[in-house]
């Protein structure tokens, strides 16, 4: 018996949505980027690009617990010198949540070129509306 290698050329991509409303922000971002790798698929191969498109809808509702809002820091460098910028999650939930979840979901997928097009299909809305019903997302179950 050998062991199944997907394709590139055979993989089946669906799309789901996330609801990230009263959720915590790493958890959210953990699912995500299980699918986006993969993972939950019976077909998974590591080296393979076999993931799903994700909608993460709500993100402005997404919870950070404990003191992270005032504690957690999102730092920034411009390459120049005393180029450090740094913003608190409390300031980057209320102006970018979005730029905050995917940040996240970044964070979590490979350091390589395989994540890079597995990050482009991720989709990050603040609200709970998006631009994707002609692509008939399904609502994710854990």
């Amino acid at each position: 018996m050998s062991t199944f290698m997907e394709k590139k050329e055979t993989v089946s991509r669906k799309w789901y949505i996330l609801d990230a409303a009263g959720k915590p922000l790493g958890r959210t971002a953990t699912v995500a980027a299980d699918i986006l790798r993969g993972k939950h698929k019976v077909t998974y191969t590591p080296h393979v690009d076999c993931g799903d498109f994700v909608i993460i809808i709500n993100a402005d509702q997404a919870v950070l617990t404990g003191k992270k809002l005032d504690q957690k820091i999102y730092y920034r460098h411009s390459g120049w010198p005393g180029g450090l910028k740094e913003t608190k999650y409390r300031r980057l939930m209320e102006t970018k949540p979005e730029f905050a979840m995917q940040h996240a979901v970044r964070g979590m997928l490979q350091k390589n070129t395989i994540a890079r097009g597995q990050l482009g299909r991720l989709k990050v809305y603040r609200g709970g509306e998006h631009k994707h019903e002609a692509q008939m997302p399904v609502a994710w179950e854990a």
